[in-house]
């Protein structure tokens, strides 16, 4: 596909005119200071959104559930100051008369496919398990390579992010176990380390002697670019679905695990991998961790895109005993739509005698509850019977 073609299709254009609202960001340097995002003691935000002709402007708050009404004072700033909130990283935007607005006094953005959001940050009283802080870190390395399988892409080049630990020897005498952890709708191949923080929860773990040292391979998680450039109605068509998470399964097992394998020291046994994954990408890492259980011991779905899935249809070939699963990890907030259907799949499964850990908390479908599942995902992987 020419890349013209490429961002021409479908709602890319639409993501692609939101991230054109980008340069008002240049304003931040040409006006008076403004404070847009104020971090109030005991843990309030106070927003402020400067436009004197809208009519009704209101936020959207990562985890508000829905938009927060805003006041206008006489001078045309909008405000609006939210309850006491969580330690945790926020993504909100500002709704003006039905349009979307980044905040174009704060440079920090929430990237995305198909929306972005800025980021604002609610300190604790202590550092918090995706803060950066005084510990080793580990190492962030980003792979591009042509892909034979992924539909879509300009001149078919695909990509994946590996998290290699502090002091990782490429040459110790026992392989690293390694982690594949797969981004949700929307998200790029970079959706775990740029919002999730996902190394520095690694990193913050290993320091405290929560888990072993592991590489954690972040790949791209589609396996047809039209799937997330059409826009969520996808997600009415089974069979768009059943074939995006087709063509990423075998692009997983066929082109990223031999590259992985060939450039890292990581296991070439099932009892010495795991895969996990957020929404769509939990969807893919129960499909492909349950179907091939012989490439894998441990597998976790934090809230699961399962609610269009037939159980019995997808997993007729799984037997729990040939399965020998480590671990079956299976979590969701419990505040959103897909909170059922992972009950659903988790009574099914426990009816077929498959042993499935369950683990829940209140919370959306938002990056602080997936955060929150891989802080209690990751200590759980390759520890001893």
């Amino acid at each position: 596909m020419k890349f013209r073609s490429f961002l021409q299709t479908s709602k890319y254009a639409k993501a692609l005119m939101i991230l054109a609202s980008l340069s008002s960001l240049l304003a931040f340097a040409q006006t008076p200071p403004f404070q847009s995002a104020e971090v109030n003691p005991g843990r309030t935000i106070t927003f402020r959104f400067q436009d004197v002709n809208a009519m009704k402007v209101e936020l959207s708050l990562e985890g508000a559930g829905k938009p927060l009404r805003m006041t206008k004072s006489e001078d045309g700033v909008w405000t609006v100051t939210t309850k006491p909130l969580a330690p945790e990283m926020y993504g909100y935007h500002f709704i003006a008369d039905g349009e979307t607005r980044l905040d174009p006094h704060n440079a920090r953005v929430k990237a995305n496919l198909i929306s972005l959001d800025n980021l604002i940050s609610v300190p604790g009283d202590a550092p918090e398990p995706w803060d950066i802080t005084n510990v080793p870190h580990g190492t962030i390395h980003h792979h591009t390579y042509t892909t034979s399988t992924v539909v879509g892409l300009p001149n078919d080049q695909s990509d994946y992010y590996v998290y290699t630990p502090p002091n990782y020897d490429p040459n110790a005498k026992n392989p690293y176990p390694v982690l594949y952890l797969l981004h949700g709708w929307s998200d790029a191949a970079s959706g775990w380390t740029a919002v999730g923080h996902a190394n520095y929860i690694l990193d913050n773990l290993l320091a405290q002697g929560k888990i072993k040292p592991m590489v954690v391979v972040m790949p791209l998680g589609y396996g047809d670019m039209s799937f997330v450039l059409s826009g969520y109605d996808v997600w009415n068509e089974p069979a768009a679905i059943a074939r995006n998470t087709s063509l990423f399964t075998q692009t997983l097992l066929t082109e990223v695990m031999p590259q992985v394998e060939s450039e890292y020291n990581v296991s070439r046994k099932r009892e010495g991998r795991a895969i996990a994954g957020l929404s769509m990408g939990g969807l893919e890492s129960l499909t492909t961790g349950l179907e091939h259980s012989d490439k894998f011991a441990w597998v976790g779905g934090f809230s699961s895109a399962v609610h269009h899935l037939d159980f019995a249809t997808q997993f007729d070939s799984v037997n729990p005993k040939t399965a020998n699963l480590r671990l079956l990890w299976i979590a969701c907030g419990t505040d959103e739509p897909l909170f059922q259907p992972n009950r659903k799949l988790i009574a099914w499964l426990k009816s077929q005698g498959m042993p499935v850990t369950q683990y829940q908390t209140p919370g959306l479908h938002t990056w602080m509850v997936w955060r929150n599942d891989l802080i209690h995902f990751a200590p759980l992987l390759f520890q001893s019977k």
